[in-house]
């Protein structure tokens, strides 16, 4: 019950940022550029509650969100659910209690998704391949990124924790003599 309501929380947090980045976001875009908020949200799900759970939750709203916003549907799921699975890697492999290493995996996994969606672009819409107008785009949204989740860290943390908490399982040692 307590799982459900988390998901349920995370799709009423997605649809909020949804807003924000629709609405919020275009008033306050560096070189016409808006963060992506969407790679912040599932690399802390994945990060807090694993790839079990980023990754699909990472393709439902990934086809949601090209539903609403996109022309091509699946690029989007295809790309967050790897971000999801990202999260869930980075999870086993570094710490996440410090805000320079959740910083470095927010530019790394921004980076990832902005490349893959790129590739997935030109692979099915054969459009051109412009780099220096594709850096740009990158380097801004990871800046932009990167100052939101510094200024959203603490929350993000707590809410990371409590969602760890509802969906990793409860290991118990035992020890024997």
């Amino acid at each position: 019950m307590k799982n459900t309501l988390i998901i349920i929380g995370i799709i009423l947090v997605f649809l909020i940022l949804y807003f924000l980045q629709i609405n919020f976001f275009n008033w306050f875009t560096i070189g016409g550029i808006s963060p992506n908020l969407f790679v912040i949200l599932l690399l802390f799900i994945g990060l807090f509650a694993g790839k079990r759970v980023a990754i699909p939750l990472g393709l439902v709203l990934g086809i949601c969100l090209d539903f609403f916003i996109s022309k091509k549907i699946g690029i989007s799921g295809i790309m967050l659910g790897t971000v999801g699975a990202l999260g869930g890697f980075l999870d086993k492999n570094f710490s996440k209690d410090s805000r320079m290493t959740i910083i470095l995996m927010t530019v790394a996994v921004t980076f990832i998704y902005e490349l893959g969606a790129y590739l997935l672009n030109y692979f099915i819409v054969s459009t051109t391949i412009e780099i220096i107008p594709f850096i740009k785009i990158v380097l801004i949204e990871i800046l932009y990124n990167v100052i939101l989740v510094i200024i959203f860290y603490p929350l993000l943390q707590k809410a990371g924790y409590y969602i760890e908490e509802a969906f990793r399982e409860k290991k118990i040692l035992t020890r024997y003599f």
